[in-house]
Order: C-alpha cells, then structure tokens, then sequence
C-alpha cells in the first residue's frame, strides 16, 4: 500500500472510530446496546488485522514474512479472547466474566507481538542479531517494568489486587494483562533505537495499540479495585482502539528508519537507550529509600518483587558483559584477518612482498648470516597459454606449499610477483647451494593439479651474508639475487646460481 493510500484510509478509520467511540461514549444507547457496539468494534478491528497480517505475509519471505506470522498469531489469540468476554458480557450479560479463556488470550496478545518485535529485530544489520543481545531487550522491559509495578504496588496496587483475590483469573486480568502490554511498548521503544528494521511505520502502531490497551487496562484495574462490578464505557476507550490501531499497523507501509549520522558522540537516543532500563529503578529505590524511613513497612511480596528486579539488572549486565567480550573476539578476529590480508598473498597464502621486505630489513639489524633466493618459476607461461589462468593458479599453490616444505618454520617464503618468488634463511647451517639444489629437488617432481600433470622447473639466483654489515642493504641483497636469477636463465634455467661464484661472473 503506498503512503497516500493508507493516509486516506487512516483517516477513515479515525474518523469512523471516532463516531462509534462518541456514540457509545455519549449516553444515547442503553448499557446493553452500548457495550454490543464496543465489542463487536473491537471484534471487528481484530479480526481485520488478523486476516491482514496473515494475507501480507503469504507474499513475504524471510523476516519480513516471520514477524507478520507472529502478529496474525497474535491477532488470533486477540480474537479469541474478545470472543470469550463479548460472548460473557454480551450474550451471558456478565459484567466481569471469570473464565480463563478470555484472559489467557488478552495475555498472549503482548506476549506473540513481543516475539514479532525480537523477529524484526534480528534481521536488522549492523548489531549483533543474536540471541543474547534479543534477551537484552527483553531484560530491559522486564525491569522497567518490574521497577515500575513495585512503585504502584506499594502507592496503589496492593489493595486492588486484595479486593480482586476473590476471583480466579482475576489478578491475570488485572496486572498481568496491563503489565505485559507497557512491556511490549518498553521493548519497542528501546529496539527500535538500537534496530534500524524496528524503525518503522506498522511498529509505530503496534506501539500506539499497546499503549491505549495499557492505558485502560490500568483504568480497568483501578475501576475493580475499587469495587465497580459494572465497567463505565469511558474506561474502554483504549481497548476500542487497540484493535483499529493494530488493524492499520498490519496494512501500513514498511520499510526502515533513516540510518543514524555517524559521531564520536553518545547522541540523546543512544544515551536514553542506555539508561533506560536504570532510571525507573532508581525512582523506585528512592521511593522505597524514603518510604521506609517514614516508617513504611514493605511485606514479603514486596521485598521479592524488589530483589527479582536487582536480579533482572544484574543478568542484564552480565549479558551485556558477554556481548562486549564477543565483539572485542570480533574486533580482534578482524585486525588479524585485515592484516594477514594485507601481508600475505591471497593465492598462495605465503607473504607477499611487503612482509617479505619488512623481514629482510630486521633480519639486516641483526648479526645472523642469511640468504635469499630469487626464484623464478620456468614454464609457467606455457602453462598459462595452453591450460588457462585456473590451471596456472593452481600450478603456483603447489610451487609455493612445496617452497615452504624445503625451509624451516622461521623461514619466510614470498611471492614477490607474478611466477616469482623469494626465500629468506636466516642463521643458515649449510652452503647456500645447498638451499638452492632442494628447491630444484622439490620442483622437479610433476605438478598435478585438476587439468593434468605439468613439468615445470626454476631458476634460481640467491645471495647471501655471512654476518653484519652496515652497509649493505636489502635493495643489495635483492638486486644480487635477482641478477643472479637472471644469470642462471641465461645458463640454460633449472639451475642454481650464487651471487658473486663463477657462473655469475661468466655472465
């Protein structure tokens, strides 16, 4: 639906829920007629939002698809539970219907849309979309609303719930009820500043349904605690429009929220978002604070509430605790998969050119004698032209994992370009000859890659140090080693070549 649409539509719905609100509001029906109207509204709207959501999702893959299930779940449970009370209220004419039915279905209402809110959630990017950072959340709405139910517990609630003990699923309809509802509006406010998915027009209504349904089941808690058997029709003005506003959440356009201008600084959502969970606690703790010293005495219930909200908080930390550590692993993970990209040749896998000069320079500031050998790859070309690019890739994966065989773990072995490649030795025990006739025993064994078997051989140049000079460089020692390199192709390649013997200075 685009924008222009729904606008017209919301208005309409507005406005018709504005005629049936005044109608039933207003006094010109009898009780019996009036309450019919309001039910039958509400059973109206829900029953529209739950076909909707369920039509929207049937055109929908993924996420997206996902949490418009659990809304027409929870749009179902809805239905049920307005049906068992409209059924009570309207066709048994009980003022205050007892049965668990409706109840239980008013509670699953909050509790399936707190389970389509985590769903969108997850499929947002750029935040960790797993399950403890989903708990958080959750934690957080339970202890805003936890801190929130001991403060009115200890002003209000208490002698609500002592004159409605009486009755079986009364304390559901009471406190549970309103209670979950403000913990789905809690959950929506705090994801939606840390989720850019959550960020969206039908998760504004999904909130605005949450709170009217809050509101007047707080008047409704209220009302009964004071003793109405008969529910004024003011009272129900949240739970008229509930439905209408869940039935425009499941028709409104999606899409996400504006992303969030990058800073060094904390901004006020970010900020509020961190405190948001602390802050009700705090208000009640001084509520407490002061209510005791004045004399007030909290009872057993109380003191429990109290301590599960001090727990809430402190697996809320330790949860966020474990988040921090799991995104540190993540940092770290990253640097060294930046840095072993950005020193290492992404074919071979050995060190590129770049660590390959790095090492030879702080293996110059020592006093170890070293060797390095300029290795060019004979026949690659051939390869190349005859086979492909793949089948010459991987003829230079088995060069190179057959380099690293002939050397020492504390070798490095380089690819310096493409068929080329370098050994750096350091603290040589044998000749470099030696070195060099290994590599040749290596290559000369068939390369058999996917594509066939190939026969390759190399030229090798190599010079050497026997112990410090200042000056001499690594532009010295690789300039030796590539002239000699060049000197041992000109012999005939597939030979080995010592800067400065007599093969080189025949050349």
């Amino acid at each position: 639906m685009t924008l222009r649409r729904f606008s017209a539509l919301t208005t309409a719905v507005c406005l018709l829920l504005v005629g049936v609100v005044s109608l039933v509001v207003s006094g010109a029906l009898d009780r019996s007629a009036a309450v019919t109207v309001d039910k039958f509204t509400q059973l109206a709207g829900a029953s529209a939002a739950m076909v909707c959501y369920w039509r929207s999702a049937r055109g929908r893959r993924g996420t997206a698809r996902r949490w418009r299930l659990w809304m027409a779940a929870s749009m179902a449970s809805l239905v049920v539970g307005l049906c068992a009370w409209t059924w009570g209220q309207v066709f048994l004419g009980v003022s205050l219907p007892s049965t668990t039915v409706a109840p239980l279905g008013f509670i699953l209402v909050p509790v399936l849309a707190l389970c389509a809110v985590l769903v969108l959630g997850q499929g947002a990017t750029g935040s960790l979309p797993n399950h403890r950072s989903r708990l958080v959340i959750v934690l957080d709405g339970l202890i805003v609303v936890g801190s929130l139910f001991v403060l009115t517990w200890v002003s209000l609630l208490e002698s609500m719930v002592r004159a409605w003990a009486t009755s079986g699923p009364g304390f559901a309809t009471v406190v549970a009820h309103p209670a979950a509802y403000l913990v789905l509006l809690v959950v929506l406010l705090v994801s939606s500043w840390s989720h850019r998915s959550v960020r969206q027009l039908p998760m504004l209504f999904v909130a605005l349904a949450a709170l009217a349904q809050s509101v007047s089941g707080w008047a409704f808690a209220f009302l009964v605690g004071q003793g109405a058997t008969a529910i004024p029709p003011a009272a129900d003005i949240g739970f008229m429009v509930c439905p209408a506003l869940f039935f425009l959440s499941s028709v409104a356009p999606g899409g996400g929220g504006r992303d969030r201008q990058e800073s060094g600084r904390l901004r006020a959502g970010e900020l509020l978002h961190i405190l948001v969970p602390y802050l009700p606690m705090l208000v009640t703790g001084l509520f407490i604070v002061v209510g005791t010293a004045t004399g007030v005495r909290l009872n057993p219930f109380e003191i429990y509430v109290g301590l599960g909200v001090v727990l809430l908080v402190i697996a809320r930390q330790l949860f966020t605790l474990i988040d921090n550590v799991r995104l540190l692993e993540q940092l770290r993970d990253s640097r060294e998969r930046l840095r072993h990209q950005a020193y290492h040749d992404p074919l071979t896998g050995v060190a590129n050119r770049v660590l390959f000069r790095e090492r030879l320079d702080a293996a110059l500031d020592r006093a170890d004698p070293l060797v390095v050998l300029f290795i060019d790859v004979d026949g690659f070309k051939d390869v190349n032209d005859n086979y492909g690019h793949a089948e010459g890739d991987a003829v230079l994966r088995i060069v190179a994992e057959r380099l690293q065989h002939c050397v020492r773990p504390q070798d490095t072995v380089a690819r310096l370009g493409g068929d080329e490649f370098g050994i750096l030795v350091t603290g040589y025990p044998s000749r470099p000859e030696e070195m060099g006739e290994r590599v040749l025993a290596a290559m000369s064994s068939p390369h058999r890659t996917a594509g066939g078997e190939h026969r390759i051989r190399a030229s090798i140049g190599i010079s050497h140090r026997a112990g410090r000079d200042p000056a001499q460089t690594a532009d010295d020692l690789l300039g030796s080693a590539d002239a000699a390199m060049y000197a041992a192709k000109r012999l005939g390649k597939g030979m080995v070549v010592v800067h400065g013997s007599v093969e080189a200075e025949l050349t």
